[in-house]
């Protein structure tokens, strides 16, 4: 069925609530704090995904992509190739996310891990904006809405989404990515309610890929996925309208359940930009290591220490951390990905941890693998978070020299936190340094840099992804 007579009085109305704020929401009810924010993390994704396009994992999906002659109108993003909308989507949401280099938004203290809301979304929405005409300002409002939406369906997860082995990105991050492309198509709510339906289907994505292709996939995936579903309902296709608090939907399916008080009241209220605050990346790694990562940068720095000198390191983070950053002596660059002991090496040796650090041949050099076996990594305890009130990121770094002095500090969030947030400049040096990287042009960089952020002023969304 179809129609609104499966809902049950019993259960709380959650589809029908995002549905609502999908289509209720203005363009006007949009502050300018918040429509800075978001400029910024479309800046910041746009220009990882400029770097991402040339990655191993891009490399293989745009051969297999090419190999089903399926052109179209959208771009891909760092090449002059043009795909259909849905494996552009699927093409750019991997991308953004394949260096690890997108955006987060960290779970509650107390929860787990996190989501990477703008690949799916944006990916989603910018293939669709190259089949029509979409002013900047349509536009805007759909990332607004995807996002939030995104971001407040994993609050709103219970525990076990995350404990079970689900990655947001691959769940949440394809519902958002679905109910922003239907902000941006006009749908009504019963629309909205079945095109969610539809992906809910679709959605997954397991940790246990973590520090392989497949992870940055699952936000390809995400994009596709949301761009299947609307064409779907468009055409006329049918799913449950109450997707997300059924009894054998998605909360319930996808991890036992839900927290209703997540959700309900809280989109838009306060946005997510602006509650915890979206995290944009100063290194292109997992977002949960940062904090560590600064540590070290910092305590590096200060002193100029160097791995000569270094008797051992004394790292210490959460459990959830430490299980999360799964890979204690990667091989890979993917693996590398996921190592907190690499990247407090890479800084350890060579002051720096970016995209030249992340590949296979620097992974296995010698004095990096020399300064991996000098961190001695282990878990706070529950007792310990609880007494020194940790946030779900504090991290704890020791440097002990051999001639017996240490130096230590504990960090409660890193660079790009809303408590230490990268500044507009940054983000569009971070752009430049993405596209220095895939060495695209700097006339084309600059232009690109310009029009996202004014986007809200463009009369047709094509007027930006010709220079990408």
């Amino acid at each position: 069925m179809s129609d609104l007579s499966q809902i049950s009085s019993a259960l709380p109305l959650l589809t029908q609530y995002v549905t609502n704020f999908s289509t209720q929401l203005k363009f006007s009810d949009l502050s300018e704090e918040i429509n800075q924010l978001a400029k910024k993390s479309i800046l910041d994704a746009l220009g990882v995904a400029l770097s991402g396009s040339i990655s191993e994992p891009n490399k293989v999906l745009l051969n297999y992509l090419q190999s089903l002659n399926c052109t179209g109108p959208s771009t891909v993003i760092g090449s002059n190739l043009k795909l259909s909308p849905r494996f552009a989507a699927l093409a750019n949401g991997t991308a953004m996310h394949a260096d690890d280099y997108d955006d987060t938004l960290q779970a509650e203290t107390g929860r787990f891990q996190g989501i990477h809301p703008t690949s799916p979304v944006l990916a989603a929405l910018l293939a669709y904006a190259e089949t029509t005409k979409i002013s900047g300002e349509q536009f805007l409002k759909a990332f607004q809405v995807g996002v939030e939406v995104s971001c407040r369906l994993f609050d709103a997860t219970h525990v076990n989404h995350i404990l079970h082995g689900f990655h947001s990105t691959g769940t949440c991050g394809m519902l958002g990515a679905t109910v922003g492309l239907a902000n941006l198509q006009n749908f009504n709510d019963q629309a909205t309610a079945t095109a969610l339906g539809i992906a809910a289907s679709q959605a997954g994505g397991l940790q246990e890929n973590f520090g392989t292709m497949v992870k940055p996939f699952h936000a390809g995936r995400s994009a596709e996925s949301a761009i299947v579903s609307v064409d779907l309902q468009k055409m006329g296709f049918t799913a449950s309208p109450i997707i997300l608090e059924a009894k054998r939907g998605f909360f319930q399916a996808l991890g036992g359940g839900y927290e209703a008080g997540r959700l309900m009241g809280k989109l838009g209220n306060p946005w997510s930009f602006l509650d915890r605050g979206i995290w944009l990346k100063p290194y292109p790694t997992g977002s949960l290591g940062h904090p560590a990562m600064t540590a070290m940068h910092e305590l590096v720095l200060e002193h100029n220490i160097q791995l000569k000198d270094v008797e051992k390191v004394i790292l210490k983070t959460s459990q959830n951390i430490h299980h999360t950053l799964l890979h204690h002596q990667p091989k890979t660059e993917l693996q590398a990905k996921f190592s907190l002991e690499f990247c407090l090496a890479a800084l350890l040796v060579d002051r720096e941890c970016g995209l030249n650090q992340f590949h296979d041949e620097y992974v296995n050099r010698p004095d990096i693998q020399s300064a991996i076996q000098l961190i001695d990594y282990t878990s706070f305890t529950p007792e310990e978070e609880k007494s020194n009130q940790h946030t779900i990121v504090t991290s704890f770094v020791s440097i002990v020299l051999k001639n017996g002095m240490s130096y230590s500090v504990r960090k409660d969030f890193g660079k790009g936190n809303k408590a230490n947030p990268m500044s507009e400049a940054e983000i569009a040096d971070k752009f430049r340094e993405c596209s220095a990287y895939r060495k695209w042009d700097s006339i084309k960089t600059e232009q690109a840099i310009k029009l996202i952020q004014n986007i809200e002023a463009l009369d047709d969304i094509r007027q930006l992804t010709q220079w990408l």
